[in-house]
């Protein structure tokens, strides 16, 4: 008998922006490289779900653990005189 390899979910930040052709683009932050587009938000969810899937196969075990045990991600933004 063959057991499949426990899983477990972890919740990842992302940020959506919408760029000046109206695609929106998503960013997960913590993996490099991990970032994809759709032209509507929930093809760019659907699409980074799948990159975020490609990104962590290639992240170690230990990675992967430092990575589900943030507890705490915050966004901020800040105003600059130009």
């Amino acid at each position: 008998m063959v057991t499949k390899p426990k899983t477990r979910k972890i919740t990842l930040p992302i940020i959506v922006e919408k760029d000046e052709d109206g695609f929106y683009v998503v960013e997960c932050p913590l993996l490099r490289g991990c970032y994809t587009q759709g032209k509507t938000l929930d093809e760019a969810l659907k699409n980074i779900h799948e990159v975020i899937a490609m990104c962590l196969e290639e992240e170690n075990e230990e990675e992967v653990s430092e990575i589900a045990n943030i507890r705490e991600f915050s966004f901020h933004t800040v105003a600059v005189e130009v």
